[in-house]
């Protein structure tokens, strides 16, 4: 069973490599590495020991830090949240949260507004 650290870091590693647009395939070869181990890591699978750790840092441009920022918090379980207050931690660690503001941000300003107000308004009713 993997540790929960473990699991926080591959999720940080994930997050960033998604963030600056770097396929599993890319961050290897700039670490030297083979793919899969990366996949290892992402799933907490595998450790990450601090060289490597340093190495990924380096080749996604972050410090060693970033991959433990929120680790607190992502030990924490509120059981008093309500649905609205309900949101992931890590959101942006999710691929499919990732796209869609992405894709928020592709949309003109204008029609970007409105669909933020819509959403406000869909997300008070339910």
């Amino acid at each position: 069973m993997a540790h929960p650290v473990d699991v926080h870091v591959g999720k940080r590693v994930r997050h960033r490599r998604w963030l600056v647009g770097m396929t599993q395939q890319q961050l290897a070869e700039k670490v030297g590495i083979k793919f899969q181990q990366i996949q290892k890591y992402e799933t907490g699978a595998n450790r990450v020991s601090a060289s490597r750790l340093w190495d990924i840092a380096d080749a996604l441009d972050v410090p060693v830090a970033f991959f433990f920022e929120g680790i607190e918090d992502s030990q924490k379980v509120d059981a008093t949240q309500t649905p609205a207050d309900a949101v992931p931690a890590d959101l942006l660690g999710d691929k499919e949260a990732l796209d869609l503001v992405r894709s928020y941000y592709a949309i003109p300003e204008n029609q970007r507004r409105r669909l933020f107000e819509l959403a406000r308004v869909l997300s008070d009713v339910a």
